[in-house]
């Protein structure tokens, strides 16, 4: 069975740091480019970051990009995302996900095979 399972995600005010953490179980963790997503209330779920198998390339949104790093322990089954300078704008809640072609580093979520239930980010001021 294979499970993404997100943690990390509070409360914090506007300026404020977080870092997120996704552990994967069930498949084979270096096979797969890991990215990760958020989606606020009402609108669509949005492309944040996503790391290739080898941590060896990373792309970013423009709206994250200089705030956030995401990052990945392949020994860990394990993938990051730091979340500095946060912004209200920036609530959402937060999920990560796996891409099977790992050649790739993917925005677009029709990409992704496998998908965590998510971890919820709320910035206040």
């Amino acid at each position: 069975q294979v499970q993404l399972a997100e943690s990390g995600g509070g409360l914090v005010q506007a300026g404020g740091s977080l870092r997120l953490s996704c552990a994967v179980s069930g498949l084979t963790f270096s096979s797969y480019t890991m990215g990760w997503f958020r989606q606020a209330p009402g609108k669509e779920r949005e492309f944040v970051a996503v790391i290739h198998w080898s941590g060896s390339r990373t792309y970013y949104a423009d709206s994250v990009k200089g705030r956030f790093t995401i990052s990945r322990d392949n020994t860990k089954n394990t993938v990051y995302l730091q979340l500095n300078n946060l912004k209200p704008e920036d609530t959402a809640v937060y999920s990560c996900a796996a891409d099977s072609a790992r050649w790739r580093t993917s925005s677009n979520r029709n990409d992704y095979d496998y998908w965590g239930q998510g971890t919820q980010v709320t910035v206040s001021s």
